[in-house]
Formats: structure tokens, sequence, C-alpha cells
């Protein structure tokens, strides 16, 4: 049935459109993708064949991988049209488009489709970049802004009615990094004029990538609407939007239950025609309803249970295993989205819960009571279960699946302190963390030489490789597998290489440098009492973004290292990593700068000297603009990339061997790795 509010006269000669594709970008070849372009002509050749608009009507921009000659143009007179005023997606270009030509038009209906990278800014408003942009200004079309301006007297006063936008593109936040310059667009516009409705249809929710087949040239969003649109006439595409939203919703429900998409998309921000929310109402029931919220009994004992309480250290993994036990898509950001437990229990609350209607607050607290049980924290986890169990009873929630358990790790932390009469050598003790920690040796109170620990350290490492010879209780035998070393020990002795002490390892007497069959780490706890606030500060905002964050980590250049560094650092929890980028000794200021600001993690190269190629180079992953790019890099894994890394210039040494070519020089890398809530035995052996 075609609604009463459509106007009379609405037809093919009374409907415009910008239809926009971007698949390169000026910023970077890496933002270059296949697909937008050629969705965007087949939403053109859906407006002018079984919608039969003129192409005169149309303001068709492209901006494709390839020549635009060897898109589909279709044998056809609107096509051949189309190709003739066919104009780059550029910033210039979209804006004449949508906010001086068409606004001038005469029609009742107005189209926007466009296919593309799009991302949220700070005040959630989507921006979608044109070709043009590059690094130094991102020149994009904020969406938010042009329909806000399209419902005001700038637009003729009787003209266009309807208006509907439909985007085939990621909806992620765009990252809080200086060189992501998207500025501040906004169109302004005049008075608002009563009557205007306006209707969004979104391939991805808040926080969600969109799917696109690289393959097929083709966006599944794009897919899913031409497939719904059909050979129907514009009145019927228009009266039938509400319905083909819920035929893809429901389709792309079925893909994700499949295993076949990650993107369950919300597509509407909420309202239809008649400015009524429908994707929740379905008469039919065949749509999931909203999410359940949480009453006031609950946010109470949330308020009792968090009271006093810091973010945990496993409160990121509990926020984003919350978004797997719902049945969501865990936001693309990463990172939690406030600095307490409450905060982050409200922006659960707040979100589309998943099958079944579970408030996505529910599933985080039984992680968080999963995690305080395994940690020793027994009351609170009883009591943050026994408010899981009351809630799901009184809510009716369906029943939830156990957390996944904490990693097991197994760490062997070697402890190394200066006698303290002074004499040569250090006392040593040898811990043993898995399931529990245990202490494996201890120098007796004797001072002994490095070399005399090094040789006691392989010892103990052979002796937790062999199976106990009874296996387990099946008859199997077991291994213990050494994850991590970690050197606790003098400020002094922080550059020392430990990392390259020989391993035997295999048939006649071969050996391999620990660094290279273990990951391995310094640290020097004992020297924090003056900075230890920050310390722990600074490792638990890590925690609380799960790692990354583009702030987490900064690059230390030579020019950088004075006085006053160590004080900068201090000032906030971020950064919590230094990478060093200077060619003096570590020791000359770098590192005193480092423990006084309280930097949990830092990497530098041994002995001084600029690493080549930039650690920052080296270990983070590259960003859209194919620099490496801060805020991807995960800080956390830091231990397993070091030893990547040591493996690889191991690995390019030998080949350069077998070549009777001159071995690299080898950049030994330090990793200081200074977790506060890891520290056995953290008395003085002496």
């Amino acid at each position: 049935m075609i609604p009463a509010f459509l106007p009379p006269a609405l037809g093919p000669q009374r409907t415009f459109a910008l239809v926009a594709g971007v698949e390169r970008y000026d910023i970077s070849h890496r933002w270059n993708l296949r697909g937008p372009a050629r969705d965007a002509l087949r939403f053109a050749r859906w407006l002018t064949g079984p919608a039969q608009v003129p192409p005169g009507n149309l303001r068709l921009l492209l901006s494709p991988l390839d020549a635009p000659d060897t898109l589909d143009w279709s044998d056809s007179p609107a096509m051949a049209a189309l190709r003739t005023a066919c104009r780059p997606a550029t910033e210039e270009n979209v804006k004449a488009a949508l906010l001086d030509e068409l606004p001038q038009c005469d029609g009742d209906l107005l189209w926007i489709f466009w296919a593309g990278h799009g991302y949220l800014g700070p005040r959630q408003e989507l921006m979608l970049p044109c070709a043009d942009a590059r690094p130094s200004q991102i020149r994009h079309l904020n969406l938010d802004s042009a329909l806000r301006w399209w419902r005001t007297d700038l637009v003729k006063q009787r003209s266009f009615p309807l208006q509907a936008a439909l985007v085939d593109s990621c909806r992620v936040d765009a990252p809080r990094d200086a060189r992501w310059n998207f500025g501040t667009t906004d169109y302004g516009g005049g008075i608002s004029v009563p009557g205007r409705r306006q209707f969004r249809l979104y391939a991805s929710r808040e926080g969600e990538a969109a799917q696109n087949d690289a393959e097929r040239g083709a966006g599944r969003f794009t897919e899913a609407l031409l497939h719904e649109l059909g050979g129907h006439s514009v009145r019927e595409s228009v009266g039938g939007l509400p319905l083909a939203a819920r035929s893809i919703h429901r389709a792309f429900q079925e893909l994700r239950a499949r295993g076949e998409g990650w993107q369950l998309p919300q597509f509407v921000v909420d309202r239809d025609w008649d400015a009524c929310s429908f994707l929740d109402e379905d008469p039919s029931g065949a749509l999931l309803s909203g999410a359940a919220r949480l009453d006031q009994r609950a946010w109470d004992g949330l308020g009792e249970l968090f009271a006093g309480r810091e973010l945990p250290r496993g409160a990121y993994d509990a926020y984003a295993w919350a978004f797997t036990a719902a049945g969501c898509t865990t936001p693309v950001g990463g990172g939690l989205p406030g600095d307490g437990l409450l905060e982050v229990a409200q922006d659960l609350d707040e979100r589309q819960g998943g099958r079944g209607g579970m408030p996505l607050a529910v599933p985080f607290v039984r992680h968080l009571a999963d995690r305080a049980a395994a940690e020793g924290d027994t009351r609170w986890a009883r009591r943050l279960g026994e408010w899981v169990a009351a809630t799901r009873e009184r809510l009716g929630l369906p029943v939830l699946p156990p957390p996944p358990p904490p990693p097991r790790t197994c760490v062997v932390h070697v402890r190394l302190e200066e006698p303290p009469g002074g004499e040569p050598g250090f006392l040593a003790r040898i811990w043993l963390r898995g399931d529990r920690t245990e202490q494996v040796w201890e120098s007796e109170g004797a001072p002994v030489a490095l070399d005399s620990v090094r040789r006691e350290l392989v010892r103990r490492l052979a002796h937790l490789g062999a199976p106990p010879q009874d296996g387990d209780r099946y008859g199997r035998r077991t291994f213990t597998a050494v994850d991590r070393i970690e050197f606790d020990v003098p400020y002094a002795l922080l550059d020392t290489g430990f990392d390259q002490w020989p391993v035997p390892r295999g048939p006649a007497g071969r050996a391999r440098a620990l660094g290279l069959l273990h990951q391995v780490v310094v640290r020097c706890p004992q020297e924090r009492d003056g900075s230890r606030a920050e310390w722990h500060a600074s490792w638990r905002w890590l925690h609380g973004r799960g790692g990354r964050h583009p702030e987490a980590v900064r690059v230390v250049e030579e020019h950088e290292v004075h006085d006053g560094l160590g004080m900068e650092l201090a000032e906030g929890p971020a950064p919590a990593c230094v990478l060093a980028h200077t060619t003096a000794a570590p020791h000359a200021g770098l590192l005193e700068a480092v423990i006084e600001g309280g930097i949990p993690v830092a990497v530098w190269r041994r002995g001084g000297g600029t690493p080549a190629p930039a650690l920052l180079d080296l270990l983070a992953p590259a960003g859209p603009d194919g620099r490496p790019d801060p805020g991807a890099l995960d800080v956390l894994a830091l231990p397993a990339r070091v030893r990547e890394m040591r493996r690889a210039a191991a690995g390019a040494a030998a080949a350069a061997v077998r070549a009777c070519q001159r071995p690299p020089e080898e950049d030994q890398l330090v990793l200081l790795w200074d977790d506060p809530d890891d520290a056995p035995g953290f008395r003085s052996l002496a």
C-alpha cells in the first residue's frame, strides 16, 4: 500500500538525486577499495531504468580505481548521458551538487546515495571522505550537517518534502590522531521548514564496519538494497522503504547466523517517513525487539557493587566479551568508553542488545565476576554473581554462556639485587609463575656472577621442559612451556643483553639466544618509589583501552631528552609506552625520565643509536594513510612482537651468511615491561 502522505505529483520528473561512489583517495593507496563506484553506477542505473528518472535530474560523482570507461555504462541513452555528465567525487563537486545545484530544482523527492569510506566525528556526525582527501585536510561531506541544511528554508519552501539518504559505508570512530585532520565542517542553515520528512538507511550501526565484496566489486548493503528496489517505480519504492529496510535487516540477520557476515546493521537512524520507529515495532514480530534495559533495582545494586572500585585490569576484556555474548559486534574503535565501572555499564545499557534482548551490562558483570574469582577476590565475585542471577531472573533474560578463562601463561622471574656490602656479583632468586607462583632457586645469600645466574636459569628451563615421569592422571606426559622471562634488575643493568644469553638447543651443542626462544623483558620496580602512583595509573589506563590508543605511545627524539622530560611524562596516564629514537646510551637521561615519569613500557636500542628502520615503522601496523599508526600498536602484545623482530633479524643474518654476503648489523632491541600488578617476592633478597 502506498502511504497517503506521498505528494500527488510525485513521479520520475519530480525526483532528483546525488549519487556518489569513491574508490580512489588521494590520501593513500591504502584507502583505495574496489566496489563503491560500481555500486553508485548500479543505483544510477535503477533510477534511470525502472524508476524512469531523467538523467538530467541526477548528479553522478564517481572516482573509480580504474578509468571510468572500464565501468559498465550499459548501452542506453540515459547511461550515455550520465557518462558525459559524470564528475569526480571531490569535495568541491559534492558541495556544488548538493548545496548549490539541487536546491535550485523544483522536486518532491531527493535521493542521496553514497558508497565509500565513512567515519564518525567527535559529535557522532557521519563524515564521508571525498576523493581529494589528503593528510593535511581530509576533505569530506558531513552528512548530518547537510541533512540539517536540507530541512531549512535555504531549500525552496514547497520543494523536496521527502528526502532519503542511503549510505553504504562504515560508521567507525575517526582516530583521534594529529595525522587525521578532518577539521570542522558545518554547512549552517536557515529556519527549519516543518513537514519535511527524512529517511536514513545505513549499511552499519555506529561503531561497525560495512562489508564489501572486492572480488565482485559490490557492497553487501547495496546488493540487498537493489534487490529490494527491483523493478519498482519511484512511488512504489519510496512508499515501501520501511518494508525494504525490514527485509534487508532480516537478510543480514540470516547472514550473521550462517557466519557469512560480521555486521548486523541498524540501517535506519530510527525513524520512518512518519517519524516513528519501525525496526523495533514490527507488528509481525519477525524482527528483534529492542534490548531490555536495566531496571532501578539493577542500577542500585551496581552502585553498591562498583562503589570505590577502580577499573580492574580485565575490564576491557569484559567489555568486549559482553558484545560477543549478546550476539553483537564489538565497537571497532576499541577501548573503554569511560574511566569508571558505572560509566562503562551506562554505555553498555544504552546500546542495542543482541538475540534474546540481553542487556549488554549483564554479560559485562558476569565476566567481571569470573575474573574476580580467578584472581582470589571471592567476596566481590560472589556478590557480582548474585547480582547477575537476580537480574536475569527478574528481567526474564536467557542463560549466559561462561566467559572464556584468562589466558594461561608461564612466566619465569629472575630477580637480581646488588649485595648490601658492595661485594662483587649479585644476590639472585628465580620464581616460576603459572597456575601458582613458586620459588625454584635462590643464591642463598651469597653473591654470584651473572654467568652463574645464566647457567642456573638454563638448567631450570631444561628442567621445566622435561615431563614428569608419571605423566598426568591419564598417563600422558606433559610439558611446561615458558612464555616469558622477566629480569627484575637494578637500574644499572637495564641495558644488559640478557636476551643474548646462549641456551643449548638441539644436537652438537648448538646454542640459541634466549630472546629467540622466549619473550625476554627487563623491569625495575624497586626504582619506582617516587612515581608509584603514576606507574599504576598509566598501566591501568593502558589496560582500560585494550592496549591500543593514539596517545598510548610516544616517540622520544634526541632533542626531547632533557632534565624535565620525566615530569612531562608524569603529567597524565598517557603515554604508557616510550619508543626511544635517541643516539645516546639509554642511561644518559632517557631511562631516568622513563622511570620518573611512571612509564611502564619502553623500547630502545641496546647501547644507544637511532634504530633503522624507526621503531614505530618496525612495531606498528600501517594506518589508512600508509604510515605506521601508533593508535593501532597493541602495547600489551609488545613482548611477543619484539621476539618476532629478534627472530626476523636472526633469519636475515643467517640468509646473508648463506648467500656469502655481509650480514646486516644486528639491531638489538631492549623491552622494559614493568607490570605493577605482577611483582612476586618484592621483599629484598638481602
